[in-house]
């Protein structure tokens, strides 16, 4: 069983953007452990209703080109990169972030939450055309960053003899989001792993079972698969859920209509989108007596289900001033991953 890997959503949007806390928390992730740091991708940023309403967006290739600068064995990663730029330009910067990373890079490619985006790019909104977009743009990336010249033309694109150089430092795996079964179905098409957003654990479940059946039918082996729960930490639940909007969370999750309902038919409690949130209590760890050494994996209760772990670092970076070296020390030992374990660990 392979291994499980642990990443953070870097918070370059909403109310507790700062250039500032991706760079430092960045580096301080590394070095307690993490295997990989993430950003989202917007053109016209609109923050989820269980986010807020501020809608400050800081551009994620930018933020992970400086954080690879920064960095040794961090992987970073877009999740998602979503199709409104022109694949050229996309496949551009990519090869250019893999470059500055020396290799450490993953392309999550989404169909995006939101359709205004594509319209402002002058770009179909409907899912099954950006579906055919993320498919178009992960073949022409390929075959951009393999070396090849291309000349391509449809209803999207038209361009002639393109070749770029320099190409990527290794090649660049691409993942796929979503939560639907065509987008297990895009997975086996084009994809070298799956990154589900947030997501039922009974979803979740679901849908790992139909990967696996779509998978050998069409001779794939099995790929990675992530998970991207919503993550808190503190003294205990109530404390935790204290911070979410967990009525909102649940009016989202009945907007997703492939999603396995409970037995009402209706997502209508916490208990009912179980998997949606992780929660972490401290456990009475004091993290001012961390030790960088400490880098022991323990056991972890989702390690049945994923491979890789990402947690969106917001909340507690922005709860956590990061300004001092004190408080990046304990944000991050608070989450280190040699610390998540079954005893501490939910799944809400």
């Amino acid at each position: 069983m392979a291994a499980l890997k642990f990443g953070l959503v870097l918070p370059h949007f909403g109310q507790h953007a700062s250039v500032e806390k991706c760079l430092e928390g960045a580096i301080k992730a590394e070095a307690y452990g993490f295997d990989s740091v993430w950003v989202r991708d917007h053109l016209v940023f609109k923050p989820y209703d269980m986010e807020g309403a501020d809608n400050t967006h800081i551009e994620g290739l930018l933020v992970l080109s400086a954080v690879a600068a920064v960095t040794k064995k961090l992987t970073v990663g877009t999740a998602m990169t979503i199709c409104h730029r022109n694949p050229i330009h996309l496949a551009q910067c990519f090869a250019a972030l893999s470059r500055i990373a020396n290799g450490r890079v993953i392309m999550g490619m989404g169909l995006g939450g939101f359709p205004h985006e594509f319209a402002a790019a002058g770009l179909p909104t409907a899912p099954a055309e950006r579906a055919d977009l993320s498919k178009i743009n992960a073949d022409l990336c390929r075959r951009l960053w393999a070396g090849e010249r291309v000349s391509y033309q449809d209803n999207y694109y038209n361009f002639q003899d393109v070749e770029l150089k320099p190409g990527p430092d290794s090649p660049i795996p691409i993942w796929c989001g979503g939560s639907t079964p065509a987008a297990c179905r895009r997975v086996v098409a084009f994809g070298d792993g799956w990154l589900p957003a947030r997501i039922t654990l009974a979803t979740f479940t679901k849908r790992m079972a139909y990967l696996l059946e779509v998978s050998k039918e069409a001779g794939r082996p099995m790929m990675t698969v992530g998970v991207m729960p919503l993550t808190i930490i503190a003294k205990d639940k109530e404390t935790a859920l204290g911070h979410v909007n967990v009525k909102s969370l649940i009016s989202e999750a009945n907007k997703n209509s492939t999603w396995i309902k409970p037995a009402g038919g209706i997502f209508s409690t916490l208990d009912d989108i179980r998997g949606v949130i992780l929660a972490r209590n401290t456990g009475g760890y004091c993290p001012r007596d961390a030790r960088l050494s400490d880098r022991r994996r323990r056991p972890c209760s989702l390690r049945p289900y994923a491979s890789v772990l990402l947690v969106s670092a917001n909340r507690f970076l922005g709860q956590r001033s990061i300004a001092s070296p004190v408080n990046c020390v304990d944000t991050f030992a608070l989450l280190q991953p040699c610390r998540i374990n079954a005893a501490n660990i939910s799944v809400l």
